[in-house]
């Protein structure tokens, strides 16, 4: 059994895909460009919010940085502020967290989210059940980069040997094999299974419970 967890947030933990949906389409129009549907938004997430609004800008608009950056900016600033209007925990997931805690296990999240708005998300939606969370910032590399797994072991006094990453991305994958330690990839988030399995993917889990069982069991 790993003792030490460390958990993607959106996809796995959390539900955000709405409230990410607004949050874009809201600095989209602003800037007089078309909304993006849910699954379009789906597919976008994964790596950080500048990847986000890149792939939501229409096809053929030229992605100038300054302009990126200002829409991170404006992003950042709606998002912070609209973060909790629509998300909420997976079903069951209150409930293992607790389990996990019970049975003296140490919780990480580690997200490509504004690490304002993960730690909040985190402290709002999971309390003390998490020791860390940590989001997207300047000083640190993004995913698949593993900077913010090693941070998350780092606090956390954890070592590879007794730590394991749980994601619903390729992202996630990636991550976890950048890091060197074990990943299970849930079902229940933002990609399915055929395509895990397509970006290497190895070992899934289709339920809160499944998952859990499973954690406590290797």
């Amino acid at each position: 059994m790993k003792k030490n967890i460390i958990f993607d947030l959106d996809g796995t933990l959390l539900d955000t895909l709405e409230d990410l949906k607004d949050s874009t389409n809201h600095i989209l129009t602003a800037n007089g460009f078309p909304e993006r549907s849910s699954e379009e938004i789906r597919s976008f997430v994964g790596n950080g919010v500048k990847k986000l609004l890149e792939r939501a800008l229409p096809d053929g608009f030229e992605r100038d940085e300054a302009f990126v950056d200002r829409l991170y900016a404006d992003f950042s600033k709606y998002y912070n502020a609209h973060c909790e209007i629509k998300t909420a925990p997976y079903e069951g997931v209150e409930e293992m967290l607790n389990l996990l805690k019970q049975n003296d296990c140490k919780i990480a999240i580690v997200s490509n989210k504004i690490d304002s708005a993960v730690k909040e998300l985190s402290n709002k939606y999971f309390g003390d059940k998490i020791s860390v969370a940590i989001g997207e910032k300047p000083d640190i590399k993004p995913k698949p980069a593993p900077d913010t797994v090693y941070s998350a072991m780092k606090e956390l006094g954890a070592s590879k040997k007794d730590s394991i990453y749980i994601g619903d991305s390729e992202v996630d994958i990636e991550t976890a094999r950048n890091a060197g330690i074990p990943c299970i990839s849930v079902l229940w988030g933002f990609r399915d299974e055929e395509f895990l399995r397509s970006r290497g993917g190895e070992v899934f889990v289709r339920t809160v419970d499944e998952l859990a069982s499973k954690l406590l069991k290797d």
